[in-house]
C-alpha cells in the first residue's frame, strides 16, 4: 500500500498481507476465469470461513487461537518474569504502579481448507460438475484470501492417481487455483467415499473438509466421515443434484443407466414410481444432515442450476459458514 498524500499517510501496521490486496471489479477489466465474474470475486474476497470448531495449525493465519502469541490484538497483561521480551513490557503501567507487566496478545493460526471435488461420471449429469466447480472456486478464493492453508482433490475424475492442487496459501495461488479447477473434466468410476479415504491416507493439517458430490454412491459415508472428524477436519457437505434429480419428469417405460457401473433398469408405468423415488431421495437427504451434524458438522442440498452467488451470499452466509 503506498501513500497517496501527505494527510494519507501508510498505515504502520497493516493486519492483510500485502499479497491479499482486494481484488477490483471494473467493467472494462477481462475475466479472470470462466467460473466466477470479476463483481463476484471481488466479493468472495472480503469473506472468510466461520467454522464451528476452532481446529487450526501452528503456522501463522487468521485465526484466533484462544491462546497467547503474537499479533497486533491486545488480550490480556501478566506479571514479568525474568527471560521475558522487554519490548512487550507496557511502560505506561510500569510508570505509574512501578511494577512491570507484560503485554499479552491474540495468537492468530492458520486453518487448513481442504476441498474435495467429486469428479466421477454421475457428477457429468445436469451440469452437477460444473456446479461444484464453481463453489470449489468460491470456497478456494475466500480460503487464499483468508491466508489459509488450501488443497484441492479431484475425487474419481479418471482412473489413476487423485488429481491434486498441493498445500497453498495467499492471493499469488489465486491463478494457480483458478486454472487448476477449470481443467477439471470428470468421468472417472470411484466412489466419494474410497476417495475421501485416499486423501486422508496422505492429508496433514486441521480445519475444515468441503466435499462437493451427489453423494449419489452404494458405499457407507458413515467411516469416512468419522476419519475426517478424527483428522481434526470440519466437515461443510455440500449435495449437488440435478433440477432433473429434484423433480423428474417421466412416464411410461424407461430404461436407466448407471453413469459409472452401466448396469440397466427397466421399469414400466415410471409415473407411479415417483412418489417411492422421492422418499429415497428424501431419506438420503435426512441421512447426510443427520451424520455431518453428529459429527459438529453442516450440511446442504442444492440444485446444479443455482447461482453460485445465491447459494453462496444468500444460503451459506445466512446460515453461518461464512462471515
Amino acid at each position: 500500500m503506498s501513500s497517496e498524500s501527505a494527510n494519507n499517510p501508510t498505515p504502520l501496521v497493516q493486519r492483510r498481507p500485502p499479497h491479499s490486496a482486494p481484488l477490483r471489479s471494473s467493467p472494462d477489466r477481462a475475466a479472470l476465469t470462466s467460473l466466477l465474474s470479476n463483481e463476484t470475486l471481488s466479493r468472495l474476497e472480503r469473506l472468510r470461513l466461520r467454522p464451528r470448531r476452532r481446529q487450526t495449525n501452528r503456522t501463522q493465519g487468521e485465526h484466533l487461537s484462544g491462546k497467547g502469541g503474537s499479533s497486533i490484538e491486545f488480550s490480556d497483561f501478566r506479571d514479568y518474569v525474568p527471560g521475558d521480551d522487554v519490548r512487550h513490557l507496557d511502560w505506561n503501567i510500569f510508570a505509574r504502579l512501578n511494577r512491570p507487566y507484560i503485554k499479552l496478545f491474540q495468537h492468530e493460526e492458520e486453518m487448513h481448507v481442504l476441498v474435495l471435488l467429486d469428479g466421477s461420471a454421475s457428477m457429468l449429469f445436469g451440469d452437477k460438475l460444473a456446479a461444484a466447480q464453481r463453489l470449489a472456486a468460491a470456497f478456494g478464493v475466500m480460503s487464499l484470501f483468508g491466508v489459509e492453508r488450501l488443497s484441492i482433490h479431484v475425487c474419481g475424475e479418471k482412473e489413476g492417481p487423485l488429481r491434486t492442487l498441493p498445500p497453498c496459501r495467499g492471493r499469488v495461488n489465486l491463478t494457480r487455483m483458478l486454472r487448476f479447477l477449470e481443467s477439471v473434466e470428470g468421468g472417472g468410476t470411484q466412489r466419494i467415499d474410497e476417495a475421501i479415504e485416499d486423501v486422508l491416507k496422505t492429508h496433514r493439517g486441521r480445519g475444515i473438509a468441503v466435499v462437493l458430490s451427489d453423494f449419489l454412491t452404494a458405499g457407507d459415508l458413515r467411516r469416512p466421515f468419522n476419519r475426517l472428524y478424527s483428522a481434526g477436519l470440519e466437515l461443510m457437505a455440500i449435495q449437488i443434484l440435478a433440477p432433473e434429480e429434484i423433480d423428474p419428469d417421466i412416464a411410461g417405460d424407461w430404461r436407466f443407466v448407471d453413469a459409472e457401473t452401466q448396469q440397466t433398469l427397466d421399469i414400466s408405468s415410471a409415473a407411479e414410481l415417483l412418489g417411492l423415488y422421492h422418499e429415497h431421495r428424501q431419506a438420503l437427504e435426512r441421512f447426510l444432515e443427520s451424520e455431518c451434524r453428529k459429527r459438529n458438522g453442516r450440511f446442504l442440498s442444492i440444485a446444479s442450476d443455482e447461482p453460485v452467488e445465491s447459494v453462496v451470499f444468500d444460503k451459506l452466509q445466512r446460515q453461518g459458514w461464512i462471515r
